[in-house]
């Protein structure tokens, strides 16, 4: 019988007071003077004791009255009737023995009642003999029994009085032990909180400004707010994400470069020069110290400077940022770090290193990297001379190895280290995506936005004109070319130069001579020097910076370099070469001082430019050529070329085939072919043999063996499709590795020659040719390619709303889908009527997947065969896949987060068709195996 139907025929007003005879009566207070604190249980029942008020007859007595008033009133009985004295006899022990339980009043409370009666049986004596129904109804009643006695306690004053009191040293001695904890445990310095306040809000000011060229032309400010002209880009790399068949598509994964350090804890991130590595760099510092948001402001002066903003699409370019709250950046540019050639700075000098004016707590660098609280940014590996390259390594991995947890992102050049440079140490390798025709479009109006309402006529003109002309389109490849494209098209009243050299000569124009002209600034420094005079100045310095392989040069030398090259220049010799040199630092537009006794240029672009200008100049072609193999000397080698006459042009290009005969391995030799075929683009006047022969060598390293060698190619241009063989006469690896290759030239133009490639070929050719549709525009590539490729176990790659579109436009009915998190609800919507067919499907990106598969459990998909699902923090939803596929084969998680606690997949049980489970799970544990399907295959 149940304690609460016993309670029913026990009603309390009757039977309490029997049950509170049990228990002694009690003063106030709470017996502090007594011998003791705790009052046991022995001295509060009434049958023992001097002051005894029951004997043990007496409770003997009370036990039979409970007996016989828990039973039926039309004679029922809860157990045999003849076994009733039993009952009663084995109740009154279990009563008594409350004197033997060796507690206190306030333990018998925390034990509840019915562990309290579990006592009880336990000290009483067992009993024998009785039935199943009267052993069941005796722990009934006890527990019953004790939730009254239990009640008396809580009601006696003296118990509410010790109960506070106990609380109290409780509360006292828990205060103590945590004071010694504290004590014990070593805490950083109570300064540590204020300077990281103060450090954080200089980061957010010194970072939190972009240059956006020549929007200073007409009473505009020459820097903006971070927040308004940053645009993120996308980074490809190959094995970001592993997959189990390593199909073309599936070896390059695209994500926002910001967001790559949120997957990943170290990552080597490549980009050419004007790619956005350093304003990356910016803009992860300001999200760190702004923990994660926008800086408001930003926003506000923007505002107050006439500027249009853009709230929405500046929450969305914030958004995910906050992976990046509670970490303190170390903003680290190698070419500060090492303009002395001086060792790289330990721990405690990283801060005055990188020219930052405060000065931390002692100890302060080293408390924040041990506690993997870093953002360590070390921007420009390529803006060091080769031969300490390896030494910058090994400084980053005395580093690593000393302090864990923390967040790590190294820049470059592409091709300043070998692929696998970091490998070793855990990076993952990353490079900055070529800007897409849309985010030019984006990057046109933010710029036209930020110049403000006199900027606004040319900005669709300009749209206009890189949607059809193609030399400017080639030319907006990355952010620096297009602030400059945007500059000079307004400052030339929509009009653009034809060409690389025409740009940058339009460029040096704008900002030597008709900026402060155009300004009515007069002559503010007390110079006034025409165009041609400041070029041969600057030039001397860009000669001696990239002759040196530097980016930097202390100022005391710049200064010494321009006094030397003042005599000689008829227009500055009239001025004292130190304002002269003042003049050029603060007008010319192309110096800036990163800290007091440094100067630079404002992009190395400037620099390589000016230096090929010099070179040619000077005729040191030796020079050049000493240096073709040089990373470093790519761009100054090309736009030398463009620099020269005809006969130079020649004599630069045949120095560098012998100097490709003579290189000691293939991949110094293709570099320098490569760098011979780039550069004729560039000349403006070359004889037919030497184009020829630069031509027929270049053929010889055509087709490409790997994917790095590809994509090396594609950097000649458009160039490399007239070169590229196929696709008769090619092996499957061969089209594989040629359809790579014209995939990455960034121009349309390479449509025609992909499209050779749209029918029957090899899966990888295929996938690669899928997996290229992002680079180019959505409708043509569609209509000329992916409505011609052979679906036969194809993978249709989706990574933006236009091409689910495109897809369902063109009557595709692809059986496998590979949709990326570019796509939103609105592209769902389109791709629905492929769904209920599909028999595969890859959600891979930023979904976490969740949202999605529940859109798609509402469908039920009875022919999915094969699922592959990228996994986010929360874990791999198990239960909702076996509803929505109930007959999938194979199922591949991929995991980009960490994960602590075991996956149980029991909820894989129903999936009876599954045979294989394909996990990137590190070295989480997989529990609840053995209810999965017996001849499974898991792969983890």
């Amino acid at each position: 019988m149940e304690p609460a139907l016993i309670g029913m025929r026990l009603a309390s007003s009757a039977i309490g007071p029997m049950l509170k005879k049990l228990l002694v009566s009690d003063g106030p207070g709470a017996g502090l003077p007594g011998p003791s604190g705790a009052i046991r249980l022995s001295s509060l029942v009434s049958f023992r004791g001097e002051k005894r008020t029951l004997t043990e007859k007496d409770v003997r007595k009370l036990a039979k009255t409970l007996v016989e008033r828990s039973s039926g009133g039309n004679g029922e009985t809860p157990f045999p009737a003849d076994e009733t004295e039993a009952v009663t006899d084995a109740l009154a022990r279990t009563l008594l023995a409350l004197g033997d339980l060796d507690m206190d009043d306030a333990q018998a409370v925390r034990l509840g009642h019915r562990d309290l009666a579990r006592r009880l049986r336990t000290a009483a004596p067992a009993p024998d003999g009785l039935s199943t129904d009267s052993g069941l109804y005796l722990e009934s009643l006890t527990e019953w029994a004790c939730l009254h006695i239990l009640e008396f306690f809580t009601q006696r004053s003296t118990f509410v009085a010790r109960s506070l009191v106990e609380q109290t040293r409780g509360q006292a001695e828990l205060l103590a032990k945590v004071d010694e904890v504290i004590r014990r445990t070593p805490r950083a310095d109570t300064r540590d909180a204020d300077f990281e306040r103060r450090y954080l809000e200089h980061l957010a000011k010194k970072h939190g400004r972009l240059t956006i060229y020549g929007i200073d032309l007409h009473h505009s400010p020459d820097r903006w707010p971070l927040d308004l002209a940053y645009l993120s880009l996308e980074a490809t790399g190959s094995g970001e994400t592993p997959v189990p068949d390593e199909t073309g598509p599936l070896r390059e994964q695209s994500l926002r470069a910001d967001l790559a350090l949120s997957r990943h804890d170290k990552v080597l991130l490549r980009g050419l020069a004007g790619s956005g590595k350093t304003t990356l760099v910016q803009w992860l510092t300001v999200s760190a110290a702004t923990e994660g948001g926008v800086a408001t402001g930003a926003r506000a002066n923007a505002v107050a400077a006439g500027a249009r903003t853009d709230d929405t699409a500046t929450e969305r370019r914030a958004d995910g940022m906050a992976y990046l709250r509670g970490r303190i950046p170390f903003v680290l540019p190698l070419r500060a770090l090492t303009r002395h050639g001086e060792r790289l700075p330990a721990p405690d000098r990283l801060l005055p290193a990188a020219g930052c004016p405060l000065t931390p707590p002692e100890g302060w660098v080293d408390r924040v990297l041990s506690a993997g609280r870093g953002l360590v940014l070390v921007d420009g590996i390529d803006e060091i001379p080769e031969v300490e390259r390896g030494r910058a390594r090994e400084w980053l991995r005395s580093l690593l190895d000393s302090y864990e947890g923390n967040r790590w992102l190294v820049t470059s050049r592409p091709t300043a280290v070998r692929d696998d440079w970091l490998a070793g140490d855990g990076f993952t390798e990353l490079t900055l995506s070529p800007m897409t025709r849309t985010e030019v479009a984006t990057f046109v109006r933010r710029w036209h936005r930020a110049a403000g309402p006199e900027a606004e006529p040319y900005e669709q003109p300009l749209l206009d004109a890189l949607r059809t002309a193609e030399h400017v389109a080639q030319l907006a490849t990355n952010p620096l070319m297009c602030g400059l494209i945007c500059a000079l098209h307004r400052d030339r009243r929509g009009f653009l130069p034809r060409g690389r050299r025409a740009l940058y000569e339009a460029a040096l124009s704008m900002l030597l001579a008709r900026r402060d002209r155009e300004r009515d600034m007069g002559a503010p420094s007390g110079i006034a020097l025409d165009e041609a005079p400041q070029i041969q100045l600057v030039q001397r310095l860009a000669y001696w910076l990239t002759l040196n392989g530097r980016t930097q040069l202390d100022r005391s030398h710049a200064e010494s370099l321009v006094r030397e090259a003042v005599p000689a220049v008829q227009e500055a010799a009239q001025y004292p070469p130190e304002k002269v040199f003042t003049h050029l630092l603060h007008r010319s537009g192309l110096l800036r001082e990163p800290t007091e006794d440094t100067v630079d240029f404002v992009h190395r672009t400037f620099q390589d430019y000016l230096a090929a200008k010099a070179l040619v100049d000077r005729w040191d072609i030796g020079v050049l050529v000493g240096h073709a193999a040089d990373d470093q000397w790519e761009d100054v080698i090309r736009m030398a070329v463009g620099h020269a006459r005809p006969r130079e042009c020649a004599e630069i290009l045949e120095e560098l085939l012998k100097a490709a005969d003579a290189a000691v391995n293939r991949r110094a030799q293709l570099r320098i072919l490569l760098l011979a075929a780039t550069a004729l683009d560039h000349a403006t006047e070359v004889s037919p043999e030497v184009r020829e022969r630069v031509l027929a060598r270049t053929a010889e390293v055509i087709p490409p063996r790997t994917p790095a060698e590809a994509r090396e190619l594609a950097g000649v241009g458009r160039l490399v499709l007239d070169l590229l063989p196929g696709p008769e006469g090619l092996s499957d690896e061969e089209a594989q590795m040629v359809v790579t290759a014209a995939t990455h030239v960034a121009s349309d133009a390479a449509i025609p020659y992909l499209a050779r490639f749209a029918g029957p070929s090899a899966l990888q050719a295929r996938s690669q040719l899928m997996w290229g549709w992002s680079r180019f525009d959505t409708e043509q590539y569609a209509e000329e390619i992916i409505a011609r490729l052979d679906p036969d176990e194809l993978y249709y790659t989706v990574t933006d709303d236009e091409q689910a579109a495109a897809l369902v436009r063109l009557g595709l009915r692809p059986e496998t889908l590979d949709i990326r998190a570019g796509v939103t609800e609105r592209g769902f919507a389109c791709l629905g009527p492929l769904l209920p067919a599909l028999r595969g499907l890859r959600l891979l990106g930023d979904h976490d997947g969740h949202p999605t598969l529940h859109a798609l459990a509402a469908l039920r998909l009875p022919q999915m065969e094969d699922l592959m699902l990228e996994v986010g923090p929360d874990g791999p939803p198990f239960r909702l896949i076996a509803a929505a596929f109930p007959h999938l084969r194979g199922l591949s998680l991929l995991l980009y987060t960490d994960a602590d606690a075991p996956w149980d997949v029991t909820s894989l049980a129903p999936l009876r068709e599954l045979e294989e489970l394909f996990v990137t799970t590190g070295n989480v544990e997989l529990t609840g195996v053995e209810h999965l399907p017996p001849d499974i295959t898991i792969i983890a």
